[in-house]
């Protein structure tokens, strides 16, 4: 699973499974881009002194700054290699039922979670298909092709979205050795579920229907993610990759 000289771009990457991602590429020789429109939570100063990391702040959902950010990359790294698209936001105080849900609020979600992969991915592919390869993994969610009787509607369909469009990317990049698979993380520890530190009972009832009886790490998505991205992979392209603890296996 080499992945030094390579390069990569990860949105979301200013926490979470976007910048656990980011780092562990880093670790392992990558040149890699991260892009969120909020500021990094750690510091990257050790891995920037290493040559390995660019932090770009801005909105993903811009085309006009992903294209100048992948342009870049490209001139100073002469190669795009992976893209991950971490980016994503799950508003519980918007995002509600199909006859509550805040309209403006789901037209967002709907742009971050979803727009902006379409954005990434048109403007990665033409320097994929330069060099002949690539590899891309989209962040979707179990929520993505199962209902909630406490349902995030925009959230879901936006995560459903995701696995469509890779399943598109994938045929289109196919024939120039392009790969594009979707994760679909089950509960998981990150700062999007911050009411878990709130209220850590939330966090034990959603581990009491797990069966291996644990929520998600953002590691757990991390190797999954870098498995998908690496040669070992080579033959999965088009495809999903469940990572929730045996969750959808349940009657």
């Amino acid at each position: 699973m080499s992945f030094s000289g390579k390069t990569a771009i990860v949105t979301g990457a200013a926490g979470g499974m976007g910048l656990n991602i980011a780092l562990n590429l880093a670790d392992e020789g990558t040149h890699v881009v991260l892009i969120d429109i909020k500021p990094a939570t750690i510091d990257l100063e050790s891995h920037i002194n290493k040559n390995r990391v660019v932090f770009e702040q801005g909105d993903v959902t811009n085309s006009d700054f992903i294209k100048d950010i992948t342009k870049r990359t490209h001139t100073r790294t002469g190669r795009i290699d992976y893209l991950v698209n971490a980016a994503g936001v799950l508003w519980f105080d918007k995002d509600r039922s199909t006859e509550d849900v805040d309209l403006d609020a789901w037209d967002r979600i709907m742009e971050i979670n979803l727009k902006s992969m379409i954005i990434t991915c048109r403007h990665v592919l033409p320097y994929m298909r330069e060099t002949g390869s690539g590899a891309m993994v989209h962040i979707a969610s179990v929520q993505a092709i199962r209902g909630d009787d406490k349902p995030q509607v925009a959230y879901q369909a936006s995560k459903a979205g995701i696995i469509s469009l890779s399943k598109t990317v994938a045929l289109e990049g196919a024939k120039n050795g392009i790969r594009s698979n979707s994760i679909l993380p089950g509960p998981t520890v990150s700062p999007m579920q911050e009411r878990w530190v709130k209220n850590p009972k939330l966090q034990r009832a959603t581990e009491s229907v797990i069966p291996l009886g644990r929520t998600g790490t953002t590691q757990d998505i991390a190797d999954a993610t870098l498995f998908l991205l690496s040669d070992k992979a080579s033959y999965i392209t088009g495809t999903e990759l469940v990572v929730d603890g045996g969750l959808l296996a349940r009657p």
